[in-house]
């Protein structure tokens, strides 16, 4: 059994299950801008999952290839680098080869010398080098050499983005945010140190308690990014900004979602409800069977920020999307595929996860870019029409627009995050449940700001319910206390290559998101989804340049072999194939994810959507004036 998502295994086997192998193409034939592209993915899957950081790479990296291209071509207008040279028609392809890769290589070289996985990094990127024929040694400047022109390319990044607040000389360390709540220790029940049930709370992983009982903190992780909306965008417009002031620092918000549901209120309970809800989804044997086809998931409309009610199917978990009716493309129904929910659920989870071995939402998308790109089916026709460019011109121009809406994305979600500061599920199902139920006045452990009961899935400990035989024998002692039907955690995983927690009754105090123990939930607040807003900003791109919402064929795939694929614990117990007939079907399915996962409640979805929406259109539209002189 596998501990590695496929798609951390490297260039040849990134999207293997989205059959990849099947276009013919090997990686000799693929652009130099998609081995550097490549290279960089792989970067990130060794680095330590700070989206924003990876966003910004992404970017600078996309900046870089663009304009080593556009200066050799006179119709096209340069973003960053204002350079043209001139060259026989028969010289240019050498030259843009050369310029991309001296670019590329001096970025990366720089971003990752310092990172995790910097070595093998490294090594990569000297390799490429090589393996092409291009001496890296060469730093010179000067002149009107390919390599040169990259060297000034990269330079021209360094010293344009030295100051553009990401604060990356200080390894783009937070200099006014600090935390309003104490931490949360996970691993000891209960949330008993929540001052502001709104605000963000650290997690503390590294811990232990004296002979006295005290606990003493070795540390937490800090906010990463809380002041990132200050970064230089793409094509974010200062009328898309909205500027607030906290603790002698503006936080910028460009398309501002406005506040999330505050404490006590009925969306901020029934998000967090449902969070716990749909933990209870997450176990294979549960006999819960669904068709997970596009035929049957999927087509759902962007909803409106406020629609959480009629959107969500808040028990059974999912959306209001009703499929397609025949695959749009062919005009043939789609096969169904029945597996079990719990499956499907663990199964989103973690492959849309943010964590370690993770290419992070924004190289995510630049991976399922890359698989449209070779898709047998699929004809690089910009916007669906005119020429067929070729393999360079469409990476270059696609990566240069996903790119760009990708850093965009960061900056308005980060932007977000920072000011609004808002709480987590960890933090805040917990907390609600240490008061108490809210839903009978009359009955044990009532608070009026308590989680609300839902028989048969989150309920009160009676010494009725732990009688022997009862549901909560095993809980006897926590009477009073909140149960949850829900995911078990951790404390159940002793071998995640043989074991599965599955569902039971646990306590509220102890209810852990679907993660492994070492990482619980990303290390920054949770009001935008980061997911919800990279994914649409995508889809919405991939939308645009490739002329069609759907995938090539009307169906996207991803293969998650039975007792291989996932990694907090054993699984999927059968095949399992992500399907999606739209780019979009598979943004909407990256936000379900984080639900089922325990990290966002809606309230964090929909608006991170709508922005996203919005932040991907604005992309293409920016970028296409580049297109021309």
């Amino acid at each position: 059994m596998s501990t590695t998502r496929s798609f951390g295994l490297g260039p040849l086997l990134i999207l293997a299950g989205l059959l990849l192998a099947s276009t013919g193409l090997a990686a000799g034939q693929h652009s130099v801008a998609r081995q550097w592209n490549e290279l960089l993915l792989d970067a990130i899957r060794r680095d330590f999952a700070r989206p924003t950081v990876h966003a910004r790479n992404l970017f600078h990296a996309s900046v870089a290839t663009w304009d080593a291209w556009a200066t050799y071509d006179a119709d096209v207008s340069n973003h960053l680098h204002l350079e043209k040279i001139p060259l026989p028609q028969y010289r240019v392809e050498a030259a843009r080869n050369e310029a991309i890769s001296f670019a590329v290589y001096r970025v990366l070289a720089r971003r990752y010398a310092d990172s995790p996985g910097a070595k093998d990094t490294l090594q990569a990127l000297d390799g490429t080098m090589e393996q092409l024929g291009y001496d890296r040694s060469n730093t010179s400047t000067d002149g009107r050499s390919a390599a040169a022109l990259g060297n000034r390319i990269a330079q021209t990044i360094f010293e344009h983005y030295a100051d553009d607040h990401a604060n990356e000389e200080n390894d783009y360390a937070n200099d006014y945010y600090k935390p309003w709540n104490l931490p949360l220790l996970p691993d000891l029940p209960g949330n008993p140190w929540l001052d502001d049930p709104d605000r963000w709370q650290p997690l503390v992983l590294d811990f232990f308690i004296d002979q006295g009982g005290n606990v003493i903190i070795g540390g937490f992780p800090d906010f990463l990014s809380p002041e990132w909306g200050q970064v230089y965008p793409f094509a974010l417009s200062p009328a898309d900004l909205t500027i607030y002031h906290r603790t002698g620092f503006d936080f910028w918000t460009y398309h501002d979602p406005g506040p999330p549901p505050f404490f006590a209120s009925e969306y901020y309970k029934w998000g967090t409800e449902m969070v716990a809800l749909w933990s209870g989804h997450l176990d294979p044997s549960d006999g819960e069977m669904i068709d997970i086809s596009p035929g049957t998931l999927g087509n759902s409309p962007l909803p409106d920020v406020d629609d959480y009610e009629t959107y969500y199917d808040h028990l059974e978990g999912g959306d209001s999307g009703t499929g397609h009716p025949v695959n749009p493309v062919t005009g043939e129904p789609y096969e169904a595929q029945l597996v079990p929910r719990g499956d499907y659920a663990r199964v989103l989870a973690e492959f849309w996860a943010d964590g370690p071995e993770s290419e992070t939402p924004p190289g995510h998308w630049f991976t399922i870019a890359n698989y449209v790109a070779d898709h047998p089916q699929f004809e690089k026709r910009y916007r669906g029409s005119g020429p067929i460019l070729g393999e360079l011109e469409w990476d270059v121009r696609t990566y240069f627009i996903l790119g760009g809406a990708m850093h965009d994305a960061a900056i308005a979600a980060w932007g977000a995050k920072g000011w609004y500061d808002y709480i987590r599920p960890v933090s805040a199902l917990r907390y609600m449940a240490g008061l108490g139920q809210s839903s009978d006045p009359d009955g044990p452990s009532f608070h009026p700001d308590g989680i609300r009961l839902y028989p048969g899935r989150i309920e009160v400990v009676t010494e009725e319910t732990t009688a022997p035989g009862e549901r909560h024998e095993h809980l006897a002692g926590s009477e009073g206390k909140i149960a949850l039907l829900s995911w078990r955690g951790p404390d159940y995983i002793d071998d995640p290559d043989t074991d599965v927690a599955g569902v039971g009754w646990i306590l509220a105090d102890n209810w852990w998101p679907y993660q492994r123990p070492s990482f619980v939930t990303p290390p920054f607040a949770g009001y935008v989804s980061g997911h919800s807003t990279f994914s649409r900003a995508a889809s919405e791109v991939l939308t645009q340049i490739t002329g069609s919402p759907y995938f090539p064929g009307g169906l996207g795939e991803f293969f998650c072999p039975a007792n291989e694929f996932l990694v907090f614990e054993d699984g999927p117990s059968v095949d399992v194939t992500l399907q999606w007939a739209s780019y979009y079907d598979a943004s909407d399915q990256t936000s379900l994810s984080r639900i089922w996962g325990g990290i966002h409640p809606p309230a964090d979805d929909l608006p991170g959507r709508q922005m996203g929406a919005v932040i991907g259109a604005d992309a293409v539209a920016f970028a296409e004036a580049y297109f021309s002189d």
